[in-house]
């Protein structure tokens, strides 16, 4: 057991680093930044009190394994099943977004805005077990394991709905037929 002092060092060491990576999971899996960031409030008491049983391994995984059970706790008490869709055009920020505009032409960073708000809203439109497997592997970078792992599946099953979460976001964007 960690003394209050210990929790909050360790906790500053192993949760406070993916907070950006937390609450860009929280909002595709809730589809908005005020609902995301209740879910991450949450998600960081729960990280607190558990910090003690926290054995090493990958810290990211850890915290985000726990954004995750958070978020499904909370959209099932306060969402219908069929409602978790995004709600916002702009469903990343800075530091969980999927570019970096601020080394760009202006006419460069225009384009890449309309790519990035059309990718935005095609993750979006996926279905939740194919947008979830995508976010957690191309956008929060996490390792085969790492997601079969926190979702309790063959590491295959990571690789297979990940392919084909990839193939219908391509389809989605009209890149392949």
């Amino acid at each position: 057991m960690l003394n209050d002092a210990d929790a909050a060092k360790r906790f500053r060491e192993v949760v406070v680093p993916y907070l950006s990576d937390a609450l860009g999971l929280a909002r595709w899996l809730t589809g908005n930044r005020p609902d995301a960031e209740d879910v991450v409030q949450e998600a960081c008491l729960r990280a607190f009190k558990a910090i003690g049983s926290y054995s090493g391994g990958s810290a990211k995984a850890w915290v985000l394994a726990i954004v995750r059970n958070t978020c499904f706790t909370w959209l099932a008490k306060n969402r219908p099943k069929s409602l978790v869709l995004t709600s916002e055009p702009d469903v990343f920020e800075a530091g969980a977004g999927l570019a970096d505009f601020s080394q760009q032409s202006p006419e460069a960073a225009l384009i890449a805005a309309a790519d990035e708000r059309e990718i935005e809203q095609a993750i979006a439109g996926l279905p939740h077990l194919s947008r979830e497997i995508l976010v957690l592997r191309d956008v929060s970078g996490m390792s085969y394991r790492e997601i079969s792992n926190m979702l309790a599946i063959p590491m295959g099953t990571v690789m297979s709905r990940l392919a084909k979460a990839r193939a219908l976001l391509m389809r989605s964007l009209g890149k392949v037929k």
